[in-house]
């Protein structure tokens, strides 16, 4: 196929999709909630077909030879079906944003002024790997009254298909468009450059996958982006922390998880505190297997660690490293963190609270928290009740992107015959 083709494919698939997403802008919560609910209960009725599908993508994948992680990532089983199916019936449990009025008050002329929170409109969906997504994404689009267009990784091709023509049928047994919810058949790579130049009727861009993917659709999307690029999550530990809480916050802040963009990569000690916390930290993450890489103070601390580059503080390193620098106060903290930090999520443990309030006042991230992990830099812990991913950007929304973070605001006005004098 030529490129024109898929601009044509894109153009018809983006069209309709902006069709559906006017009568998504005013179906009810309690239609959407039937459809996740007949959606959740067709996940259910008909898995035996996802499992048949997700094997056909599971073998491909070990054909492939691909990495057991993204095979992990792939697999679906009844238990993590069932899981899918619980999400969506969580998401119809949430409040619907959609027509929400606050700030209305009252003008000197006697007329009302308000906002009124709608839908963005269509939102086209790139990912990867996960079938999950599939689900996720389709469920949060539709509960905030947008119309999804999924681009899924072709390793998944085949297991996003059986859960889009569920969630299909589910629509239409609400009497909602099928359009509301398209998943693109083609596997090739050329419809993703397609997908980010139909600025015509694609209204967002959320791309959810690693860092060359993200790269790529911020590079070349005509499109807005709700995205992050890195994790580069710092957690400092103050003079005035208490030593418990900073070594159970920083450890579950690097090995709950690794490979996840809200752990922490680079850990901020006090000059103060180091020889009495460090030790203690860096015996679990070593008992952990956890390599560290630490600078000059930090090593004399800690005879025997890898001494840390100008590279590592730059690093996002998805893995069991950790990089670790001492530095002399408050000022240094904030001024490393500016310096490196990916404005994700940051976490400072001190008692000392003008120091607290500082770091939360003074710290450029979407997300920054205070005698906590940062590993709660997620919608389900935030109550968002569920995500389509995390954004660093300042317009239109930050941090975890639930419900509300779909829909923008517009302005409302309410008279009684009031003209301008």
């Amino acid at each position: 196929m030529m490129q024109d083709d898929f601009d044509r494919i894109m153009q018809t698939i983006g069209a309709q999709a902006k069709v559906a997403s006017r009568q998504l802008r005013t179906a009810t919560t309690a239609v959407k909630n039937n459809a996740l609910h007949d959606a959740a209960d067709g996940f259910i009725r008909d898995m035996d077909a996802i499992l048949v599908a997700n094997a056909k993508d599971v073998q491909a994948a070990k054909d492939r030879q691909l990495a057991p992680a993204l095979q992990d990532r792939l697999a679906l089983n009844p238990e993590r079906i069932t899981a899918m199916a619980d999400g969506l019936r969580q998401v119809a449990t949430l409040p619907d944003p959609v027509g929400a009025i606050d700030h209305m008050q009252y003008r000197p002329s006697g007329i009302q002024v308000g906002h009124m929170r709608v839908p963005l409109g269509v939102i086209g969906i790139i990912y990867e790997s996960r079938p999950n997504v599939t689900a996720d994404a389709a469920a949060l689009c539709l509960k905030s009254g947008n119309a999804a267009v999924l681009r899924g990784g072709s390793e998944s091709i085949h297991s996003n298909r059986a859960i889009a023509t569920i969630f299909q049928q589910a629509l239409a047994q609400a009497n909602l468009p099928a359009e509301s919810v398209q998943l693109l058949q083609q596997t090739d790579r050329a419809l993703v450059g397609a997908m980010l130049r139909c600025a015509d009727y694609i209204d967002v861009i959320v791309p959810r996958g690693g860092k060359s993917l993200i790269e790529r659709v911020s590079a070349d999307s005509c499109i807005p982006v709700i995205k992050h690029l890195d994790g580069i999550c710092h957690v400092y530990i103050d003079a005035d922390a208490d030593v418990h809480k900073a070594v159970a916050i920083a450890v579950n802040a690097k090995t709950h998880r690794y490979g996840v963009c809200n752990a922490m990569e680079t850990l901020l000690i006090h000059q103060h505190i180091a020889a009495t916390v460090l030790p203690e930290i860096a015996r679990i993450m070593q008992e952990k297997g956890v390599e560290l890489r630490g600078c000059e103070r930090a090593c004399a601390v800690i005879p025997g660690m890898i001494s840390a580059t100008e590279e590592d503080w730059g690093t996002e390193y998805l893995a069991p490293v950790l990089s670790i620098r001492v530095v002399d106060d408050l000022d240094a903290a904030l001024a490393h963190i500016e310096r490196w930090s990916s404005a994700h999520t940051e976490s400072i443990v001190t008692e000392h609270y003008s120091n607290g309030q500082r770091f939360l006042r003074e710290v450029d991230s979407s997300s920054v928290m205070w005698n906590a992990s940062t590993r709660f830099a997620d919608g389900f812990e935030y109550g968002l009740g569920a995500e389509i991913g995390i954004s660093t950007d300042r317009l239109h929304v930050r941090g975890p992107v639930g419900l509300e973070g779909l829909t923008t605001q517009k302005w409302i006005v309410m008279g009684n015959g009031e003209i301008r004098e």
